[in-house]
């Protein structure tokens, strides 16, 4: 076992002890990835005071052996993860109450643990291994900076091939190869693409509509290196810019360098979406602002912390998180500008490197 994942489950485990926890169930694939390294879509982790189980199927025998190797007991079903487990239960030393990932499991799983675990207190415990990961290392940054690598490339190769006539799905295609061909090896979430008008929509799919001079297009990708995300946005302008467009990308560039150098671990994330807020209210716009300020980023691409009006709880140390501060004006379309920024010991630092200045395309 590596020293890394050494000192994730020493933190778990304080963290259960804590909880007067005796063992967790975990089935959240990003929380199992984190502990184990394994990539795979079907597994279950047990983890006691002094072992771990890890359960999986029949399709992931060849890639456990490489990705998880003997850092824990590896059951492999051909059958149902859940056999598995409750085979390991009859075996282990006697447990009394046992956590488990109430957000991350199903209504017919969970009548499984008060059926056929009848015997155990099962105990909800969300957020625990969250937490854990809010905070990253080192080597944990590197992987979220070279996907924003990926990414800020990507879309510079894109911006050449937006001109009139082209339409969304087509920005789209060639945005996603750009990504592909820069080693992205998923897309975190679907790539959102919104020209004209329909920039107005924070999460627009593209669709066949064609891009005409003047519009605003507005761009919202990401790509998956090694598991860890990048997310970031840009707007620009097809042609010539007009005035009022010129005005508004002004106060959304305002409000998201605001952000991204004040932003500190420590403060609320409800103070972090301040930073942007305020300035964008100051200038009569902060009803066309109605999202949070961002989200944590990881083997996510949405995960603590929050930055958003009711988020009370601090940033971690550690961290990295999205800055989007955007305006929207309904028959008119919207500007948002993202970037993922690494709260760092020393102060923020920005991880995706591509102006913020405004851009006149074709």
């Amino acid at each position: 076992m590596t020293d890394r994942r050494v000192a994730r489950l020493g933190a778990l485990r304080a963290e259960l002890a804590a909880a007067n926890v005796d063992a967790l169930l975990v089935s959240a694939l990003p929380n199992i990835r984190y502990l184990t390294g394994f990539s795979g879509t079907s597994a279950l982790l047990f983890v006691t005071v002094r072992d771990l189980y890890f359960i999986t199927d029949f399709r992931y025998e060849t890639q456990v052996q490489g990705e998880v190797g003997d850092s824990a007991h590896v059951r492999v079903e051909s059958a149902s993860l859940w056999i598995g487990l409750w085979e390991i239960l009859q075996r282990i030393s006697p447990l009394d109450i046992i956590g488990f990932e109430s957000a991350h499991l199903r209504h017919r799983d969970f009548q499984r643990l008060l059926t056929e675990g009848a015997r155990y207190q099962w105990r909800p415990q969300n957020g625990m291994i969250e937490k854990l990961r809010e905070s990253k290392d080192a080597d944990e940054v590197a992987l979220i900076e070279h996907a924003g690598g990926i990414a800020t490339r990507a879309l510079a190769t894109t911006l050449t091939r937006i001109r009139p006539g082209i339409n969304e799905l087509e920005i789209a295609g060639f945005l996603e190869k750009a990504l592909r061909d820069e080693g992205c090896e998923e897309f975190p979430f679907p790539t959102i693409i919104a020209s004209g008008p329909r920039a107005a929509l924070p999460h627009a799919r593209p669709t066949s509509r064609v891009v005409e001079s003047g519009d605003l297009v507005l761009l919202d990708f990401g790509a998956q290196y090694r598991g860890y995300c990048s997310d970031i946005t840009r707007t620009v302008i097809v042609g010539k810019a007009t005035d009022e467009q010129r005005h508004i990308y002004s106060i959304v560039r305002v409000a998201n360098a605001t952000a991204s150098e004040k932003v500190r671990a420590g403060m609320s994330g409800q103070d972090a979406d301040a930073l942007a807020r305020s300035y964008i209210e100051e200038q009569g716009f902060g009803k066309a602002f109605g999202h949070s300020l961002g989200h944590g980023l990881g083997l996510e691409v949405h995960e603590a912390p929050r930055l958003a009006k009711t988020a009370e709880a601090p940033l971690s140390e550690g961290a990295v998180v999205t800055i989007e501060p955007g305006i929207y004006r309904p028959g008119w379309g919207g500007i948002r500008i993202e970037d993922d920024v690494h709260l760092a010991p020393e102060g923020p630092r920005i991880l995706t490197d591509f102006t913020r200045e405004l851009l006149e395309v074709a």
